[in-house]
């Protein structure tokens, strides 16, 4: 049995689960999501929700860890909400919010915007840092990823877009010239 996938979950106050057919709806006091699943079942007993398998095929080994964890993660966002951290590092790199939208100067020669997402929200504390918060890990995941792919962080300098806690291996510069005859 999968070790992930036999662990229950504990939902906390305010939060409840509904089983109908194959899709499963969480609610909690920031919102509600909704899931698909196939080839486990799902039983929920007061406040703990618990996963088994339908039959031992290596597919739905993988699928019991799988939806175990994705519907823990639609528990834990309905009652915190996920948040990710980007930090913007380079010379005339800045971030602003307008409106719905992100604005982004990379130094290309136009500026970026990024629109926000239903049931996403990004904030702009300084010039250089973003805020993406939401309810759904997969989506405020994504969004800060693709923010990411936008200037990658390049290794001499450390300029671009990376996450907060994301570490940067440099690379030495060129050493030409410096001692040599």
């Amino acid at each position: 049995m999968s070790r992930i996938g036999r662990s229950p979950i504990q939902m906390p106050d305010g939060v409840s689960a509904q089983v109908e057919g194959n899709l499963i709806t969480v609610k909690g006091p920031l919102g509600t999501l909704t899931q698909e699943f196939s080839d486990v079942d799902i039983k929920i007993d007061g406040n703990v929700i618990s996963l088994s398998r339908k039959n031992d095929n290596n597919d739905v080994k993988a699928k019991h860890g799988l939806y175990r964890a994705l519907i823990a993660n639609m528990v834990k966002g309905v009652k915190e909400g996920f948040t990710r951290n980007l930090v913007i590092k380079g010379v005339g790199y800045k971030a602003n919010k307008v409106g719905n939208k992100l604005v982004l100067n990379l130094g290309y020669s136009h500026s970026i915007d990024v629109v926000e997402p239903e049931g996403i929200k990004i904030e702009c504390p300084t010039a250089t840092d973003i805020k993406i918060t939401g309810i759904d890990k997969q989506k405020v995941g994504q969004l800060a990823s693709n923010i990411r792919d936008l200037r990658k962080v390049e290794p001499y300098h450390g300029y671009g877009v990376r996450y907060d806690d994301e570490v940067v291996i440099r690379k030495q510069g060129k050493t030409a010239g410096k001692g040599k005859k």
